[in-house]
């Protein structure tokens, strides 16, 4: 079991390391997701037909044979849609259904309702669809070049970054491809919903979002949003990816349920799934530096290019947050930061764990190691210079550091994992070995919490308290096995000092709390379970209150203990406190809403305080390659990470380890490859490879950092955890990288792009012999 350090404080419930909520239910199977729900009589199965063009016009769409086909009630397209064809989260720029123009492989062209979802997908099989094609852009370049955009360029500028490259003893420029990402969440798209009265709707979806999915359901059917209840208990994954693209499906069920006045479930398999849903953005990562002898920098300029897709989805603010993190944990004395943001013929790509931050970190990593490279230095000592706290405290975009610890982080990594002997013993190995060469890398992370949208950054909390003193807690976020309902029932509990299994989590809706914003930015626990806390407190002072005229006791001398609650000099049960309040007609329900305080920022400048608090990790990956063959392996890695006072340090180890190997798979071995058509080839696990039990490094040490505390007002003093550790993996890229140069002896710098399977790295090998062979 990972090291996760010692609790922090003494409590029933925080800072415990307390097994996720779905544990053993997970395990068991017994986990109800969305599939597993009992079917209404009447159940209506959806299929949905796609398109089969990138980019054309619709000359003909005939589905006559699609309605006459056995077993078939609805089907549903553009025309059927009785309020506004947009499912689009901000911009209006995606139709449910498109209206004359396609603009992607597999968008959906239309739905199928049936008795049995095989009837369903036979049905649609027999849609008559003529296309007039049109000219697509499927790639970065082809976008640039057409001059396809979401909106114009953005640039974030700190003092001159040119003229500091240009009077800097040294310089270096490179570019960098990073390629996309699925989501591969275990479950996939899937939808339940059944019709109520007055054309009431019970959505139960798969979803991170539950308001937007209310909202957009309500805007497409012409309904106000009270007609809609949306419900989500668990998901089995999501990473982004049922951020927004999720609510495309609830949206067509539905459709179904309003038309046929029947329950409508829609699941898409993984085939579909993969073809239809968005992706982490493809960017393409230009960049300059200039530094002194000791590889300090001077200015830094970055130039990226992500391919979006047909639609905006949520692509400006996952460009503004590439931006944002340009920098990772290094101060540039002067920075340039230019943001394309281009729109092609592909799947609207979307929100993705790290949310632009990873792509946006990868250009300063590549560039630091350079600079290793061209000065003969150590990488380590190169990043260490250049750390926030160490070499400066301004960003970018304005914001002043306050709280920079990676320097602490890595010179303890360094000591622990012993990165100066490794060092020494990977160069020996490599001069004794022409085939297999070994590599290792130590980088940091910094990571803004916050979304920086900010009406985003509020959530609220529902709880109530029953009169055999059990507690029922709702909130605005959303379970995709995280372990953010454990968090917050923790927060509950402790706030009661009542055993934890006396907190009730129930299914997130709606109807119970509103107006909530997406479980993700890794924010969930620090927005509900502040609020949840919130609530806690309105309840324990209406409690204070009565137990003091009750008891004619000061409200000073009551207090809430895990061995009751002083009244003054007598303990009396939680629960016996509750009844009596009860019969003193005290309310013991309470409402909790909270909003991040001090953040503000200006995008039309590109400046302001958008982060409340930064999440920092360290991360020490040791590789090993085959020369022959382009074949790798990740042989150990070290993370040492700073979740604060950790609410939960099993929970947490967990989120880091999990998110440390999801972010080596997109940067080794997750490769996407769209056909010269616009359709998406690997497109099943057969094609698309994510690391398996097999694939996990042989030696994975990892520790919370038991000096860790939040300095902001965070709830204990925690720190988010979801994505920041995805980030740790960029020591796995950069350790790939030194293997690579070590075939020529450190003299040239790689020109390798993520992922880096075997073809890239072996075609990478070949290209530095031959370069550093012409050096020799």
């Amino acid at each position: 079991m990972p090291d996760t350090g010692a609790p922090l404080k003494l409590s029933p419930s925080v800072h415990a390391p307390i097994a996720h909520d779905s544990a053993e239910k997970h395990v068991s199977g017994e986990a109800r997701y969305i599939d597993d729900l009992p079917e209404p009589a009447g159940l209506l199965h959806l299929h949905v037909g796609q398109s089969a063009r990138a980019h054309a016009r619709i000359r003909r769409l005939d589905l006559s044979a699609v309605r006459a086909a056995p077993g078939v009630v609805c089907v549903l397209a553009a025309a059927d849609v009785p309020g506004r064809n947009d499912i689009s989260p901000i911009m209006g720029d995606d139709p449910m259904f498109p209206e004359g123009e396609v603009r992607f492989v597999g968008q959906p062209l239309f739905a199928v309702a049936a008795e049995t979802l095989p009837k369903a997908r036979a049905a649609a099989a027999l849609a008559v669809v003529e296309y007039d094609d049109l000219p697509a852009l499927l790639t970065i370049a082809a976008a640039r070049e057409a001059g396809a955009v979401i909106e114009d360029s953005q640039t974030m500028r700190l003092g001159d970054a040119q003229a500091a490259i240009a009077a800097a003893p040294h310089s270096l420029a490179g570019q960098l491809a990073i390629g996309g990402q699925d989501h591969f969440y275990l479950e996939g798209q899937v939808a339940l919903v059944i019709p109520g009265e007055d054309g009431d709707l019970h959505v139960w979806s798969s979803t991170q979002n539950p308001t937007e999915t209310q909202h957009i359901i309500a805007r497409t059917l012409g309904l106000r949003d009270n007609a809609v209840v949306v419900e989500v208990r668990r998901m089995g994954g999501g990473f982004g990816g049922k951020e927004t693209q999720s609510i495309h499906y609830a949206a067509i069920a539905a459709l179904a349920a309003t038309k046929t006045g029947r329950p409508a479930k829609i699941r898409l398999d993984r085939d579909d799934d993969m073809a239809m849903t968005g992706k982490r953005h493809a960017f393409e990562s230009r960049w300059q530096v200039g530094f002194d002898d000791d590889g300090k920098l001077r200015g830094a300029a970055f130039e990226l290019a992500s391919r979006c897709g047909h639609s905006a989805d949520l692509s400006i603010a996952i460009n503004d947050r590439a931006m944002f993190h340009a920098d990772n944990a290094y101060c540039l004395q002067a920075a340039e930061i230019v943001s394309h943001r281009l729109r092609t013929n592909t799947v609207s790509d979307t929100a993705f764990r790290g949310f632009g931050g990873p792509q946006g970190m990868m250009g300063i990593e590549r560039a630091m190691d350079a600079i290793a490279l061209r000065l003969g230095k150590d990488p380590l000592d190169v990043r260490k210079a250049n750390l926030y706290g160490v070499s400066g405290d301004r960003t970018p975009y304005g914001q002043t550091v306050t709280d920079a610890v990676a320097f602490e982080l890595m010179d303890e990594l360094e000591r622990t994992c012993d990165y100066r002997g490794r060092r020494a013993v990977v160069a020996a190995w490599n001069a004794e070995h022409p085939w297999l060469k070994r590599g290792l890398a130590l980088t940091p992370v910094k990571f803004g919490i916050s979304f920086t949208a900010n009406h985003l950054n509020q959530a609220g909390a529902l709880v109530h308290v029953y009169t055999d003193g059990s507690i029922h807690l709702n909130h605005g976020g959303t379970e995709m096995g995280q372990g953010l309902n454990i968090k917050v029932a923790q927060v509950v509990a402790d706030a009661f000092h009542v055993p934890l299994d006396s907190v009730k989590i129930s299914a997130t809706r709606t109807d119970k709390v509103p107006n909530t914003s997406a479980t993700a930015a890794s924010s969930g626990s620090d927005l509900n379970g502040m609020a949840a806390a919130n609530a806690v407190r309105a309840i324990k002072d209406r409690l204070i209150a009565f137990a003091s005229r009750e008891f004619d006791t000061p409200a000073i001398l009551i207090d809430f203990t895990p061995a009751g609650v002083r009244i003054g000099d007598q303990l009396m049960g939680f629960t016996e406190l509750v009844r009596r309040a009860y019969f003193a007609r005290v309310s013991l329900s309470a409402t909790g809403y909270y909003r991040t305080p001090e953040i503000h920022y200006d995008r039309a400048t590109h400046q302001g305080r958008p982060f409340y608090y930064f999440a920092y990790g360290a991360a020490a990956s040791e590789v090993v390659i085959d020369t022959l063959t382009g074949e790798n392996r990740v042989t150990r890695v070290d993370i040492l990470h700073d979740a604060g006072r950790s609410l939960n340090p099993a929970v947490d180890a967990g989120q880091i380890e999990g998110g440390f190997i999801q972010g080596m798979g997109w940067l080794t071995t997750e490769e996407l490859v769209f056909d010269d058509a616009g359709r998406l080839a690997t497109h099943a696990p057969s094609t698309y490879k994510i690391p398996t039990a097999g694939d996990r490094p042989d030696a994975f040490n990892l520790a919370i950092w038991q000096r860790g505390e939040n300095r902001e007002a965070t709830i204990h003093r925690s720190k988010a955890v979801g994505e920041p550790p995805l980030m740790l993996a960029i020591s796995v890229f950069s350790a790939l990288t030194d293997a690579v140069a070590s075939v020529g002896g450190h003299r040239v710098m790689p020109d390798l792009d993520a992922p880096a399977t075997p073809e890239r790295i072996l075609a990478a090998v070949e290209d530095v012999r031959r370069r550093a062979g012409d050096h020799v």
